[in-house]
């Protein structure tokens, strides 16, 4: 049994990975400022304070706060970093704010880290690495293109994680996810991701916006795919520094994925074409050869499959009001 510290613990991604977490006999320190994580998503475990031995110790604060960090690393056996600035039209509207949380933040936890003795580090990077090249699938051994603030933040990060690896010997993976879906993700901020976006809307009968003409393609990844790709690159041991796509493996347009979640909620509005928002990338499609052969990485749920409970955990918390 280990404890892990997971920042941004109570959010969307690391509130899945806390439970997987647990369910497999581990222990969690959840480090998050509660800004868009939510304590709900962690509903069903025993919480406690740091140090209280509780299956689940909750440490509420910004993961920018380089005074939290010897708490939040005490008897700590590895870490992952889900906690991020996740926008790029945020990042754009607040470029220094975007950058302190996701590189220096970052900067401050590997450090940190490092001097605590933790040997193991996961870092949820991103495929907005890839920026807007057209070679299709994106592969870790292209160059890097980022087209926004948030993707020079994440590029960054990583960087940091390559050179730790190789500097002190830490066991560092970074892990570019390619557009994450799944219950507990936000659909009440203009930042989420699209599915929680047009799920709402549909939901509430409005009609969603699209920017651009909606044929951009994406490789949705459902959250149990993403939680799988965390602990492999916790549990396996490959060259420090190494960087993974995580993703489906396949590509779907907007366009596709409005119309089925039109299917599933029953509805005929019709999308809201925007223009098309600056920074945003045209297509996108992971390789997943490299995590695949090193990691041993097999997606088991396809974005269709994973649509489904999607949609009706968001049909639920309307429901309920929330």
């Amino acid at each position: 049994m280990t404890r892990y510290l997971v920042t941004g613990g109570a959010g969307f991604i690391g509130s899945h990975l806390t439970q997987a977490l647990i369910a497999r006999g581990d222990e969690v320190r959840v480090l998050d400022d509660l800004s868009s994580g939510r304590r709900e998503n962690l509903a069903g475990h025993e919480l406690g304070d740091p140090g209280s031995g509780a299956p689940v110790e909750l440490l509420v604060g910004d993961v920018a706060d380089e005074t939290l960090m010897p708490a939040a690393l005490e008897g700590v056996g590895g870490v992952f970093h889900e906690a991020a600035q996740v926008s790029v039209p945020q990042s754009v509207a607040l470029p220094v704010r975007s950058i302190d949380v996701n590189v220096m933040a970052t900067m401050r936890l590997l450090e940190a880290a490092r001097q605590a003795g933790v040997e193991r580090f996961v870092l949820a990077g991103s495929s907005a690495a890839y920026g807007d090249s057209d070679e299709l699938p994106k592969r870790e051994s292209m160059p890097v293109r980022p087209l926004s603030p948030y993707a020079v933040g994440k590029v960054a990060a990583e960087q940091l994680m390559t050179v730790y690896g190789r500097l002190h010997g830490m066991k560092t993976v970074t892990l570019r996810y390619f557009n994450v879906f799944g219950p507990r993700q936000v659909d009440d901020s203009p930042y989420t991701g699209v599915i929680a976006i047009f799920a709402r809307a549909l939901l509430e009968g409005r009609s969603a916006k699209i920017f651009g003409d909606g044929e951009q393609t994406r490789d949705f990844t459902y959250i149990d795919n993403v939680v799988q790709a965390n602990l492999l690159a916790m549990d396996r041991d490959v060259e420090p520094g190494s960087i993974f796509n995580v993703g489906g493996g396949e590509r779907i347009s907007v366009n596709q994925l409005y119309a089925r979640l039109a299917s599933l909620a029953g509805s005929d509005v019709k999308p809201d074409y925007q223009p098309a928002r600056l920074g945003d990338v045209q297509h996108s499609l992971a390789s997943l050869e490299a995590i695949r052969e090193q990691l041993g990485y097999d997606p088991k749920v396809g974005w269709e499959a994973g649509l489904a409970p999607t949609f009706e955990w968001y049909r639920e918390r309307l429901g309920a009001g929330v």
